[in-house]
C-alpha cells in the first residue's frame, strides 16, 4: 500500500536548522511531483515547497525562500527538506505530498516542527 513516512522533526532554537525527510513506498515515485506543506495551530494547511517530478522545477513560498530547499533522490524514493534559519514562525507540522493526479494524491502523517528557545 501507499505510505509517506516523514521523520526529522523536532525541537529546535531560533536561527537553527532541521532536515525533514519523507520516505516513500507503493507507488510509483518518479512520476510524482512531490511537496512539504505544514500546518499550524488555528492556521489552514499551507505550500511549503514543490519539486516536480524530475526536480527540474522548484517552488517555494515567500516566507521559507532563501531559507529552505526541498530536494528529491529518486533512487530511494525519498524527498527532503533542509530548512536553515529557523524563525519560530515556522513551527508547525510538516506533511509530506505526492501527487501525479486529483486521484493520485497522497499525504503522510506529519512531523512536528517547534521552534523555540
Amino acid at each position: 500500500q501507499v505510505q509517506l513516512v516523514e521523520s526529522g522533526g523536532g525541537l529546535v532554537q531560533p536561527g537553527g536548522s532541521l532536515r525533514l525527510s519523507c520516505a516513500t513506498s507503493g507507488f510509483s515515485f518518479s512520476n510524482y511531483a512531490m511537496s512539504w506543506y505544514r500546518q499550524a495551530p488555528g492556521k489552514e494547511r499551507e505550500l511549503v515547497a514543490r519539486i516536480s517530478s524530475t526536480g527540474g522545477i522548484l517552488n517555494y513560498a515567500d516566507s521559507v525562500k532563501g531559507r529552505f530547499t526541498i530536494s528529491r533522490d529518486n533512487a530511494k524514493k525519498t524527498v527532503y527538506l533542509q530548512m536553515n534559519s529557523l524563525k519560530p514562525e515556522d513551527t508547525a507540522v510538516y506533511y509530506c505530498n505526492a501527487r501525479w493526479t486529483a486521484r493520485d494524491d497522497y499525504w503522510g502523517q506529519g512531523t512536528q516542527v517547534t521552534v523555540s528557545s
